[in-house]
């Protein structure tokens, strides 16, 4: 199954939960894994709290630990390097438990598709395995 995702900002955090259950709902696998994946090199699949505070807090820490134009070498090519250095750190997907057919997930976690070189046009792969 493919998620698309319409981004409007170039660093930002978009919470799929809500689609990702909806298709693990639909599957009606009883038991399973519920794999989340994106493709594209500028971007990640994580798992948080999807609070105001936290959500800027993540960002800010991104911009911190990679800043913009410091003469990262791959910027000669697209000007970019910041957001793909940023899609190293926090991964491309993330693996869920299904359990009674839902997805398991904590009390507060919600899940993330994390644009690092927006706006785009996005996907995100949802991969449902049978146990």
């Amino acid at each position: 199954m493919k998620l698309k995702i319409e981004t409007s900002k170039r660093i930002e955090l978009v919470d799929i939960t809500s689609e990702i259950l909806k298709e693990v709902r639909k599957s009606e696998i009883p038991k399973g894994i519920c794999l989340i994946s994106t493709r594209h090199t500028t971007a990640g699949i994580i798992i948080n709290e999807n609070e105001s505070g936290l959500r800027e807090d993540i960002l800010d820490l991104l911009n911190k630990l990679v800043p913009a134009g410091t003469g990262y070498r791959h910027d000669r090519i697209d000007n970019n390097a910041d957001s793909h250095l940023r899609a190293v750190l926090l991964g491309a997907s993330e693996a869920l438990p299904i359990l009674e057919g839902k997805l398991e997930l904590g009390t507060w976690q919600r899940i993330f598709f994390a644009e690092m070189d927006g706006p785009r046009n996005r996907t995100v792969d949802i991969t449902l395995l049978r146990a």
